[in-house]
């Protein structure tokens, strides 16, 4: 869900206009590390797209008939082959794939209902819903032997597999503020790696599955502390900043990267473990449009990877980082729209 920001923030915070519609080119001259750009689906809200370990296959959540709310379907890398893999019910978010290719994992709240669960109360401003009702389940890529994976009280979700498929690191309120934790994969030998009170989210393990990357905002002022842990308490944050910090697999060593103090998020690493991409909107004065940045892991370095007037986030390198794949609302046809996009990565 928190890792879901795409569809949510530019739905309700910020206005479908800043966003261009219709035929458009798939690539900006300026976008120099891009070549080849495809666009692997056409319509619907198409969001969190990642490869498998071979690059064979990517796994993403889309809203699209019959469900009126995110499932998770996978495809082959050139977008073709695209089946449903989890039930249909509830909402789901955050999918990843084993390194065998053979299960996936992923969060919903089809335990909850098998409806949809409604929309945040935006009474008290932009907030994100943290359903109490996700939890993390794996099963297999036929979407059988589905298997609950966590089953502690309040929101589980944004979960990710290490490459080795020994671990899996993911966000929880089980301790009463959003951490992250790691646990084996069969749910079991749970562990808290952050402790700072404020939002821990989105992690990723980097491709040699020494170091997590993720990004954070804790509260730096009495009001802002009060205004989170009131929210907190309905199972609601605001998402407004946000940087990006990495850390060791083991939940030591870390260390904050970007200090701008915009919107940055969905960071993933280079499969060379030094540098991270990541979306922001450090270039918007209204900050209302995002595009992927690369970032040195020092925090030196920063350069601007896509560029347009619209939505560029979710990037994810291929494990010998030779694709980049991503979504956006490039190229969309109305408003609302967001689609996956794969490109050769050109260093």
């Amino acid at each position: 869900m928190m890792r879901t920001l795409a569809v949510a923030i530019v739905l309700t915070l910020f206005p479908a206009a800043a966003f261009p519609l219709g035929e458009q080119p798939l690539s900006e001259p300026p976008e120099r590390h891009l070549s080849g750009t495809r666009q692997l689906t056409f319509g619907g809200q198409n969001a969190e797209a990642y490869f498998s370990a071979d690059s064979s296959k990517i796994i993403f959540q889309s809203t699209r008939p019959p469900h009126e709310c995110d499932q998770i379907y996978m495809m082959n890398v050139d977008g073709t082959d695209v089946r449903l893999l989890s039930t249909g019910k509830g909402r789901t978010t955050c999918s990843f794939l084993f390194p065998d290719g053979s299960r996936f994992l992923y969060a919903s709240t089809h335990l909850g209902g098998d409806e949809c669960p409604p929309a945040p109360d935006r009474s008290r401003g932009y907030v994100w819903a943290l359903y109490p009702s996700y939890d993390i389940f794996l099963a297999d890529t036929r979407g059988q032997a589905l298997t609950r994976l966590t089953s502690t009280a309040g929101y589980d979700a944004e979960a990710a597999v290490s490459p080795d498929g020994r671990k899996i690191v993911f966000t929880s309120v089980r301790d009463g503020d959003l951490d992250l934790y790691l646990m084996n994969a069969d749910g079991s030998g749970v562990t808290r790696l952050t402790d700072r009170e404020g939002f821990d989210g989105g992690p990723f393990f980097s491709w040699d599955g020494r170091h997590i990357v993720y990004r954070s905002h804790y509260p730096d002022t009495a009001q802002e502390l009060e205004d989170y842990r009131g929210l907190l308490r309905d199972d609601l944050m605001r998402p407004r900043k946000a940087e990006i910090f990495v850390m060791n697999a083991d939940g030591s060593g870390r260390q904050q990267v970007t200090t701008d103090g915009n919107a940055n998020w969905s960071p993933f690493m280079h499969p060379d473990g030094r540098r991270i991409i990541y979306s922001s909107n450090r270039h918007d004065e209204q900050g209302r449009t995002f595009s992927l940045y690369l970032i040195n892991r020092d925090g030196t370095g920063l350069e601007r990877v896509t560029y347009g007037a619209r939505f560029d986030s979710f990037p994810m390198f291929s494990r010998d980082g030779k694709k980049l794949v991503w979504c956006s609302s490039r190229n969309a046809k109305e408003p609302g729209e967001f689609n996956i996009f794969i490109a050769d990565w050109v260093d």
